[in-house]
């Protein structure tokens, strides 16, 4: 299997033990599940922090930057208790580096129920750090900003090459970024046709690629797509 498929399927593995179930949508989608039902108003400057690719110019039609839509496809229909993981190929316009690519996979995953507090939210990021990591890993939040949660936070786990003494993957701090996160913002579930009085969630999205990288060390993006067998090849032995 190829390496990206490796990890999806142990990331979905480790959060299905928690309860979560796999939800997919559609590559092509509109800029109401992309953006709309998200808490980006038409003006919102965190618009342009995703550069989108739309389909012939038509500004309601676009290749999805996150996963997101997923979640709110599904609160459209569904009401809670809700419990998914989302995860799929993304899309955004940028230029082909060792370090960026104009697609990519995330994993997003979505809490929504009566009483859900940050505190699940961070006993939830403790699990799957340790699950997927080893069981010696230490996570921390960082306050930090996204459209559709709030509070929002970033989190890092201890660096797993230096164990958190500090080396050059680390930048000598001795901790790694790996995914964003945070509750539900109460527009949100109003959006998508769910009482934000009665119910509460949280929400959490990485990218495969950024895992992958921290479990395999693979430093460059561009090989993850140019079908080269012998890299391929390297991670046959480990599973």
């Amino acid at each position: 299997r190829h390496t990206l498929s490796l990890v999806r399927n142990e990331i979905v593995s480790i959060f299905s033990r928690l309860g979560f179930s796999i939800a997919e949508g559609p590559e092509i989608e509109d800029d109401w599940h992309v953006f709309s039902s998200l808490n980006f108003a038409a003006d919102h400057p965190a618009r342009d922090m995703q550069d989108t690719f739309f389909i012939q110019r038509n500004p309601d039609v676009l290749l999805r930057t996150h996963t997101s839509s997923v979640q709110s496809r599904v609160m459209e229909k569904a009401q809670p208790p809700i419990r998914i993981i989302c995860p799929g190929r993304v899309y955004r316009n940028e230029a082909i580096s060792a370090r960026a690519h104009c697609f990519f996979h995330q994993v997003e995953a979505l809490y929504v129920d009566k009483n859900v507090s940050f505190v699940d939210l961070k006993q939830t990021l403790l699990y799957f750090a340790q699950e997927m990591f080893g069981p010696e890993t230490k996570i921390r939040l960082r306050p930090s900003y996204f459209p559709f949660t709030e509070p929002s936070a970033e989190m890092d786990i201890s660096c797993n090459l230096c164990g958190g003494k500090g080396c050059s993957f680390c930048k000598h701090t001795g901790w790694v970024e790996i995914l964003g996160c945070g509750m539900v913002d109460p527009n949100v579930l109003d959006a998508c046709g769910i009482d934000s009085k009665e119910y509460t969630g949280f929400a959490l999205g990485m990218g495969i690629e950024r895992i992958t990288n921290l479990k395999y060390q693979v430093k460059d993006l561009r090989m993850f797509s140019e079908n080269d067998t012998r890299f391929l090849e390297e991670f046959t032995s480990a599973h």
